[in-house]
């Protein structure tokens, strides 16, 4: 087993996937491992569909999850084994069609004037004005930052895919006097130790404390700046293609969901109820 695992992490590294799902498929074929009572190479359909059938009931995995470990045993059996089980067989579970949280522009300026740390408000600023993911946000390093272009590199992000972001002017003259000031290197944030960037975890308790102290109620989190990114871009007439460029996604069908979010269609029409009962309004 030992050995087969390091197989698999050597084919996923030559094919340069992220060492976070490196550790997850890892992870997720451990397990896969020790519910089987027999050789992965007797394997058959049935095993894998008991194996997922007991992680979603048992377990109580997550959408996420559920459909983490069933990518994890694919790329087990197709790329590193080689077996020819028919996966196409067995679907993953379906995806759930939950629209994302969006904070409006007044929202998230009451939580930047909460953030009482100036370093994590400038991180909070920076995945705002770019729609940075946070763990993009926290590996910026000094060179990221265009000033000519206003624009931020944000390198290897989902995919390890390379791109170019929108850096803002406000922005720019908040990170050059931080610059003056601390003098961070390479990392644009660095964390307690300079080598090292911020961890997610200290972004994410500095983003709550703001929120709950700016009184805002909406179960948001540091992505939901990402989110709200995307959607203000749209509702200012920003086309979808270039928002999904800036965003970074493969498809464009993962942009297409900020169509429901948007605002501008829907602010000029009139409620029927609203219609119906004009005295009461």
């Amino acid at each position: 087993m030992d050995e087969l695992i390091r197989k698999m992490q050597q084919d996923m590294e030559i094919q340069n996937y992220s060492p976070r799902t490196v550790e997850a498929y890892l992870f997720h074929v451990r397990r896969f491992q020790s519910y089987l009572h027999k050789p992965l190479d007797q394997v058959t359909l049935d095993d894998i569909r008991f194996y997922l059938h007991h992680v979603k009931t048992d377990k109580h995995y997550s959408r996420s999850s559920l459909h983490q470990a069933f990518s994890a045993i694919k790329y087990l059996y197709r790329h590193t084994l080689k077996m020819p089980i028919e996966l196409r067989e067995l679907k993953g579970p379906k995806r759930d069609q939950k629209l994302p949280l969006v904070l409006s522009a007044n929202e998230i300026h009451a939580i930047l004037n909460r953030t009482g740390n100036n370093k994590h408000r400038l991180v909070l600023m920076t995945l705002y004005s770019g729609g940075l993911r946070l763990n993009e946000g926290i590996h910026l390093r000094i060179t990221d930052i265009d000033s000519q272009r206003m624009t931020i590199r944000v390198r290897q992000g989902k995919g390890n895919r390379d791109r170019y972001t929108l850096l803002s002017t406000v922005l720019l003259k908040e990170l050059r006097l931080y610059w003056l000031r601390e003098r961070p290197d390479p990392w644009l944030f660095p964390g307690q130790k300079e080598t090292k960037p911020l961890s997610e975890t200290t972004i994410q308790k500095a983003f709550q404390r703001a929120r709950q102290d700016a009184g805002i109620r909406k179960e948001a989190s540091v992505h939901t700046l990402r989110h709200s990114f995307a959607t203000h871009l749209l509702e200012q007439g920003v086309n979808l293609f270039t928002i999904k460029e800036l965003l970074g996604h493969k498809s464009i069908r993962s942009t297409l969901i900020y169509l429901h979010l948007q605002k501008a269609g829907t602010a000029q029409i009139v409620n029927p109820l609203d219609q119906l009962l004009p005295g009461l309004k």
